[in-house]
């Protein structure tokens, strides 16, 4: 467990926003746990992310971020240094990382002993270090992540508006209470389910949360920084990755909602467990814009789902009767396992 006990100035100023090179981190690291076949909805990206590796030299660098032992310091992946930055922008902080905070940093993680070799670059040759680790995830990204990026992107565009409209609404506790099955949130301590013993106070500080496409369900914690603590965690819209969508040749006959309904309608009604825009709905889904409307029309129709203007955006969500067929009916037999 990682427990972070929160005081009220850094509760009231959690913050969310997303990060490319988190999703860099996190899918070298879904990659590193799953030797074989990861499970739906990762695997046919993990089939093409390992061709790249393999295949494209340039990106070999980028392994770097799986290191030994699973903990490395937090300059390899610094924080997002806006809500919703660029790749490009994350690498230029990560080109700049001053000498004195990568020596503070080791320093912390292996005391006075002489850094693993794998680190020791960063000491005796800091700039060419971090040249190679940037162009590395730079063509790693370009290979293996951009593609999917502009669907990505979208999903996370998602996710934040909702967490964002839970915190306006309800405060810092109702949005940590609910934001993931393996984080728990008893005021004033959050704790993350993880092997990982670990437990710190967070005094006069931000709560940076970063929703991550490819975390699948893993959880990470960044404490390095004096003025921020980041906690990611898995967002929806990890399907979007699927090659078609599941295929399992049982899952149809299995589902009892898509016999009721039909499978896109029975996607779209468990993807609105959490309001969403049509746009968001075809990314997280992958389907056209033009097919989730015409599921929400009928569902509309049906009295199943409702539509609210939040802004410039139009939210649809669950009406009661749409709740209860997601509940009473199950979870999709397709991502049960995932």
């Amino acid at each position: 467990m990682i427990r972070i006990e929160l005081d009220e100035p850094t509760l009231a100023r959690t913050r969310i926003a997303t990060s490319p090179l988190w999703e860099v981190l996190t899918s070298l690291y879904l990659l590193h746990r799953s030797p074989g076949e990861p499970p739906w909805p990762y695997a046919g990206w993990a089939r093409h992310a390992r061709r790249v590796l393999a295949e494209v030299p340039a990106a070999a660098p980028a392994r770097l971020l799986v290191t030994p032992g699973g903990t490395a310091p937090d300059f390899l992946t610094p924080i997002p240094p806006s809500p919703a930055p660029t790749l490009a922008e994350e690498l230029a902080v990560l080109r700049a990382t001053p000498p004195e905070l990568i020596a503070d940093q080791i320093r912390s993680h292996h005391g006075n002993d002489a850094p693993p070799d794998w680190l020791r670059p960063f000491v005796t040759d800091r700039q060419a270090a971090l040249d190679r680790l940037a162009d590395g995830i730079q063509a790693y990204w370009d290979a293996a992540i951009a593609p999917w990026w502009p669907a990505m992107r979208a999903a996370l565009d998602e996710e934040v508006l909702n967490r964002a409209r839970a915190l306006a609404a309800d405060g810092p506790d109702a949005l940590l209470a609910g934001l993931h099955e393996r984080v728990r949130w008893e005021r004033s301590v959050l704790t993350l389910v993880k092997p990982l013993e670990h437990s710190f106070r967070a005094v006069n500080q931000r709560l940076l949360l970063i929703p991550l496409i490819f975390s699948r369900g893993a959880l990470s914690c960044s404490t390095d920084h004096p003025e921020i603590v980041a906690v990611s965690y898995q967002a929806r819209g990890a399907a979007l990755l699927a090659e078609g969508g599941p295929t399992s040749a049982g899952a149809a006959d299995t589902d009892r909602l898509a016999v009721l309904v039909g499978r896109g309608r029975a996607g779209v009604l468990r993807a609105l467990t959490r309001p969403a825009t049509t746009a968001g709905l075809a990314a997280t889904l992958g389907l056209a814009p033009s097919t989730v409307s015409e599921h929400l029309a009928a569902l509309l129709a049906a009295g199943v789902v409702h539509r609210r203007r939040v802004g410039r955006r139009v939210l649809y969500g669950l009406e009661p009767a749409g709740l209860a067929l997601v509940t009473l009916l199950g979870a999709d037999p397709a991502t049960a396992s995932a």
